[in-house]
């Protein structure tokens, strides 16, 4: 019995998880949940028209994959064709919020271009199975479908495939 439970849970877990090819569940972040650091509600309905690199990061793990963020910006990618977000898990550290909300408006200002979103509750953990306490990335194409998905650092092999799926998708 308590194998045919865990078997359930884990079948609806792994239905609610991001799946490459497929346009993953609907999240929105607002209110206690977060939002953009505008306060502006961010919904994951956002990712499409663009190629969307989505790094959902906690603050701890913010410098892993500096390499790929470089190899990005170095790229200059068609803003018309090509959109950044940066979701930070608050939850996922003990810094508080309120340093962290602050750095934050201050990373907005210095890169307009890239989209900077609060997760408070660890939503996208939970909706997405997105790995805590780490640094994911996603690349979603134009048709709000999963390219890619990897948490953790990138070597400099996976940073030019990163490069080369967006170019090739834009």
């Amino acid at each position: 019995m308590k194998r045919i439970i865990l078997s359930l849970l884990v079948l609806a877990g792994s239905a609610m998880a991001i799946e490459l090819g497929k346009v993953p569940p609907a999240v929105s972040l607002s209110g206690e949940n977060g939002a953009k650091v505008t306060g502006a509600t961010w919904d994951s309905a956002s990712l499409k028209g663009k190629v969307h690199v989505v790094f959902y990061v906690d603050p701890d793990k913010k410098d892993v994959n500096t390499p790929l963020t470089i190899a990005l910006k170095q790229r200059h990618f068609n803003r018309d064709k090509y959109a950044s977000v940066a979701i930070i898990n608050l939850a996922a550290t003990w810094m508080p919020n309120a340093i962290l909300e602050t750095k934050l408006k201050s990373k907005q200002k210095e890169f307009p271009d890239t989209i900077y979103v609060k997760d408070k509750k660890k939503v996208l953990v939970e909706k997405w199975q997105l790995a805590d306490d780490a640094s994911n990335v996603l690349i979603f194409g134009k048709d709000g479908k999963l390219l890619y998905q990897k948490a953790g650092k990138h070597n400099r092999d996976e940073i030019k495939a990163v490069l080369n799926l967006i170019e090739k998708n834009l």
